[in-house]
């Protein structure tokens, strides 16, 4: 019987262990298996134990954040929370950040996942691929990157959106290379969405892009992934060398022909040569289109024939290169493009026609000879005739007005004499006139 008790008293002590994890980032850890586990009615309890944690919820897709409710029944909302706290609410999930949080039972109410796990976290990393080596310049690379929560890899729907990735390359600025006078450029993001060279979505597997396009050189690589919650990186210092395969194009003696060649050279050392194919597309006027490959490169030096062009105008080759590298590393590379112009040729000359052209040109410089002197004559005959109109009309004011000066003193000679004449005719009057012969007295007659 007291077997039995204590099979019984055992089966609810599991139970509740299983509803309730105790956190520790030192001490506890080794107690706990994994950093998840199922909740019932989205209740859970956190230790006195607990510095901090992260609660990651998964939600219906396109649902509104949960709200969190506190042991002593307060509540906390996306937008509205202490200053411990930090959040970030996705298009699927929350993920929260709590600094020592209030022991005791907590809830979530909101549309989370029927099934899913609420995840508790204490630590938050990540881990990230890194670049192999020798890394070589427009090489096409695949690389990975895992967002880790207590060590373990963290995939949830929506989990793409809610975290930010970053990758860098910063120049170590070292003078013999070719990037010394670069500076710290953006040169991808690591995404979990499916698209391009990412497998599957919400897989938990982040894949990056890197464009490789930069000048060769030591470059430091920068991770870094971030949010509202967390901010992690991941450095390493790396080269950057120079492709072990060069293309050049090269134009036919005779241009005419519409033929031209790509000279190829691929570094032995550095690649396997039975394992190296080249795909190249050429590109050309009126929407021209023309792949072109070469399979089996029989020397470490080979020239590749264009298709013969016909179309005048500007051309261009796109390529890659696929081969194995001699650690055994499969590699892409792309390939600088190339330029040529297929332009049409001269007309052939013979002596009749230089003779007929000579005699055009004669002609036609005679013709401008003869219209240079008629319009130099042109124009000397209406600066002249401007010129003596000019004259003409200078001397005519010049005479109006010396008449009119001439005029104008005479009028005022006049006037002074007039002037005069009065006073002399008086003056020569009494001069003639005896002042004794004038009879003063009045006629007996006129007397009464």
């Amino acid at each position: 019987m007291s077997a039995t008790r204590a099979g019984y008293f055992a089966i609810p002590c599991l139970l509740l262990l299983s509803l309730i994890l105790v956190w520790q980032p030192n001490a506890q850890a080794s107690m706990v298996s994994a950093s998840k586990a199922v909740e019932l009615k989205n209740r859970f309890r956190i230790d006195h134990m607990v510095d901090n944690l992260t609660l990651v919820i998964q939600r219906s897709y396109g649902s509104a954040p949960v709200v969190v409710i506190l042991p002593d029944g307060s509540k906390w909302y996306s937008d509205r929370y202490p200053q411990t706290v930090k959040w970030v609410d996705g298009i699927a999930g929350d993920m929260i950040y709590i600094e020592n949080p209030m022991p005791g039972p907590w809830q979530l109410l909101g549309s989370v996942v029927e099934g899913s796990t609420i995840q508790k976290i204490s630590k938050l990393d990540i881990e990230v691929q890194p670049l192999p080596q020798p890394l070589y310049q427009g090489e096409r690379l695949k690389v990975t990157a895992k967002l880790l929560g207590d060590d373990l890899t963290m995939r949830m729907p929506g989990l793409d959106y809610m975290v930010e990735w970053t990758a860098r390359f910063a120049s170590e600025h070292l003078v013999s290379d070719d990037n010394f006078a670069t500076g710290t450029i953006i040169v991808g993001a690591y995404k979990d969405n499916g698209e391009l060279m990412d497998e599957a979505p919400d897989d938990g597997i982040f894949t990056g892009s890197h464009n490789l396009q930069q000048p060769t050189g030591h470059y430091i690589l920068n991770i870094t992934a971030r949010n509202n919650v967390f901010e992690r990186e991941y450095e390493m210092p790396f080269e950057l060398s120079a492709q072990p395969i060069k293309a050049t194009m090269v134009a036919n003696n005779d241009l005419s022909k519409g033929i031209w060649k790509i000279q190829l050279s691929v570094n032995e050392s550095a690649l396997m040569l039975e394992q190296t194919h080249f795909e190249f597309e050429l590109v050309g006027p009126a929407g021209l289109i023309l792949p072109v490959t070469l399979q089996a490169v029989t020397s470490a030096e080979q020239i590749l024939y264009l298709p013969k062009v016909t179309e005048f105008g500007s051309y261009r080759v796109k390529g890659t290169a696929v081969s194995t590298t001699v650690d055994g590393r499969e590699i892409v590379l792309y390939l600088p493009e190339m330029f040529f112009n297929f332009i049409e040729p001269p007309v052939s000359i013979t002596a009749e026609t230089i003779k007929v052209i000579a005699e055009k040109a004669a002609i036609q410089a005679e013709m401008e000879e003869e219209a240079a002197k008629d319009n130099a004559m042109f124009w000397i005959i209406i600066i002249n005739g401007i010129l003596l109109l000019f004259g003409i009309m200078s001397l005519i004011v010049w005479r109006k007005r010396q008449t009119l000066a001439k005029a104008m003193a005479a009028a005022e000679l006049r006037l002074q004499q007039e002037s005069q004449q009065p006073e002399q005719s008086i003056d020569t009057l009494l001069d003639t006139v005896d002042l004794d012969d004038i009879d003063l007295s009045i006629p007996d007659d006129k007397i009464e």
